[in-house]
């Protein structure tokens, strides 16, 4: 299959367009710069100049593709209206030059929001419509183009995508230790995230490119329950740091950005996914990359 894949040079992109290749796919991926360029075309990909931005690039790789799995966001915290749209905008026109083709498109988006009191299922609707909403509706806008003879499919991910080298949200959580001296959790730390190794993330968008039906919610959770006290003992283990609870109205200037998320409960199972699919995670689990080292380079200062 000729893959056309955004957001190729990132860190689940990347990841992804390596899993393809070594299934036999060929790959196109969208890269916004000279560094992203080569580190497309050293993974054995062919790259597009373009970003998010550059709507007539998504045009011509969506066109020429067998597939697409769009995986770039801005990820502009400053700026949610801005990255809203951009996520919107190259949606629509990925879908509407896949029109009538029944090719498949994995549109990349979460498991935040679809649940607040227990871990979600691929069951549960994605509660953000229209272009003012998170991620500017991108998954229901997505499957708008089912009807249209596309083959949509959303790829739900675990808001950890772990590993080593990640740059995420658990960076950011270390980054918020390191600055205050202690490891923080958000009140009593019982809500819970989901989490998922970078590789079987990878391996998930593949197999429901290849295979899973048009409409279809998968999640890219390998481990569905996650305390968010576990999450900072952890790192607190790690840096030989205390660990403490952090009042809910300290979070943003505690952790920054991050803050808006960690109180929040963003767990799922996988279990419908896993059973469609075939897929069973492999990789480490958070733990294991935490205490690994996977976000320990620098030394605490």
């Amino acid at each position: 299959m000729h893959v056309f894949v955004t957001g190729a040079s990132g860190w689940i992109g990347s990841a992804t367009v390596d899993d393809l290749i070594a299934a036999g796919h060929q790959v196109v991926g969208l890269a916004r710069s000279d560094e992203s360029v080569a580190r497309v075309e050293a993974a054995g990909a062919t790259a597009i100049r373009g970003d998010l931005d550059d709507l007539d690039a998504i045009r011509r790789g969506a066109e020429a593709a067998d597939g697409v799995v769009h995986l770039a966001n801005k990820h502009d915290w400053g700026n949610a209206a801005a990255t809203n749209a951009s996520e919107r905008a190259a949606v629509e026109i990925i879908g509407t030059a896949l029109v009538g083709s029944d090719r498949p498109f994995v549109v990349a988006s979460g498991v935040a929001g679809l649940a607040a009191d227990r871990p979600a299922t691929e069951e549960d609707p994605n509660p953000f419509v229209g272009p003012d909403a998170m991620r500017g509706g991108s998954e229901n806008r997505g499957f708008d183009f089912v009807e249209q003879g596309v083959r949509t499919i959303a790829a739900r991910f675990a808001p950890t995508v772990h590993g080593m080298g990640d740059h995420g949200f658990i960076a950011a959580i270390v980054a918020a230790a390191r600055q205050h001296g202690v490891s923080g959790y958000i009140g009593d730390g019982a809500n819970n995230w989901s989490a998922v190794h970078r590789s079987d993330a990878a391996r998930l968008v593949r197999l429901g490119l290849e295979s899973a039906p048009a409409g279809t919610r998968l999640h890219a959770v390998a481990e569905p329950v996650v305390s968010t006290r576990s999450i900072a003992e952890a790192i607190g283990a790690g840096l030989g740091l205390p660990v403490t609870s952090i009042d809910p109205a300290d979070a943003e200037s505690h952790f920054g950005f991050i803050g808006r998320f960690f109180g929040m409960e963003m767990s799922a199972t996988s279990t419908a996914t896993q059973e469609l699919l075939g897929w069973t995670p492999s990789g480490p689990t958070l733990a294991e990359d935490i205490a690994a080292g996977a976000y320990f380079a620098v030394p605490v200062r």
